[in-house]
């Protein structure tokens, strides 16, 4: 065996075994959800942004700072307000009297991890600030355009567009979110352990990295490598021609039937799967229609259940795995 393709075997495994290191570790945070912590890994993999959306104080800012401290990756956290300008994301020319100069200063934007906190208590022009970013990597001001590093997320929390002091997040910025998850209430058990046990912050605050920079990037090119058989693209298509023959919503797009095969393969490479399975699909359509189907806030019972199927369910429960 060449000494190449030996080294991106063994770089192959070193990382798949940091993956589920990760994992655990996340877990002994996040209790009692192991489905959704394994999503949002599967998310930043597949080079997505991820949207979290529930009720506060459910644990959805500790899953982002867990995420961005065991991934090793420079995170800034912006509080979104109704007040926020798209300069206090993005940045700002600052003019120098002396050298009769502008110059720019970078906003929080510039980072590998952004965590928009409550991105929809603020405007909608200030929620498009992030369009270009999270589509492109980039940030144009007065016809500049400034690179963002590698790799660049964004990890968004959002309360019920019920509640009170909230604008619903127009469906382009929507579009840009690879999934959507709700962590919903823990189990008994697990809200016993949350306070018998140490306070998360300060677990937070002792968690060391257990991946950097570039093996994210590693793992995110190894994603793009998982295959997928001509049996489960037939599959995908059937899920999303089904979406597109319902009246009652618009049917998903070019770009989310993408979506859904980036997220499969992301999902198969961290369950360690050689190619990507219909069980893998299931897994994560859900997380990546609904909120593309215009699916609101569906909120969970006492035991941490959903009271209904989602739009994605419904479709997953009619569409058949082979015909």
């Amino acid at each position: 065996m060449p000494n190449s393709i030996r080294d991106h075997v063994v770089n192959t495994a070193h990382i798949s075994n940091k993956i589920q290191q990760l994992l655990f570790k996340l877990n002994e945070i996040i209790l009692d959800k192991p489905q959704v912590t394994k999503l949002a890994l599967s998310c930043v993999l597949a080079n997505g942004h991820l949207l979290l959306q529930d009720l506060p104080g459910m644990g959805k800012t500790t899953l982002a700072h867990g995420l961005a401290n065991l991934l090793g990756l420079d995170f800034n956290r912006v509080q979104f307000t109704n007040d926020m300008l798209p300069a206090d994301i993005l940045g700002m020319s600052l003019y120098h009297q002396a050298e009769h100069r502008f110059e720019f200063r970078q906003g929080p934007i510039f980072t590998q991890l952004l965590l928009a906190d409550e991105i929809n208590r603020s405007s909608p022009k200030t929620q498009s600030a992030l369009l270009e970013a999270m589509e492109e990597r980039q940030v144009t001001h007065d016809s500049q355009t400034y690179e963002l590093p590698a790799p660049f997320f964004v990890i968004a929390t959002q309360n019920p567009t019920q509640q009170a002091g909230v604008y619903p997040l127009p469906e382009s910025q929507l579009d840009r979110f690879l999934m959507c998850l709700s962590l919903g209430y823990p189990s008994a058990t697990a809200e016993r352990a949350l306070l018998a046990g140490e306070d998360r912050r300060d677990m937070l605050q002792d968690l060391s990295a257990v991946m950097n920079s570039d093996e994210v990037i590693l793992a995110q090119q190894a994603v793009k490598q998982i295959y997928v058989a001509d049996v489960v693209i037939d599959y995908i298509l059937r899920l999303v021609q089904m979406t597109r023959e319902s009246p009652d919503y618009h049917g998903l797009s070019p770009r989310a039937v993408l979506a859904v095969k980036h997220a499969a393969q992301a999902h198969a490479y961290v369950s360690a799967h050689d190619e990507v399975t219909p069980e893998d699909v299931q897994a994560i359509f859900a997380a990546v229609a609904d909120h593309r189907l215009g699916q609101r806030f569906i909120p969970f019972n006492q035991l941490g259940a959903q009271n209904q199927k989602t739009l994605a369910q419904q479709v997953l429960a009619t569409t058949p795995v082979l015909i």
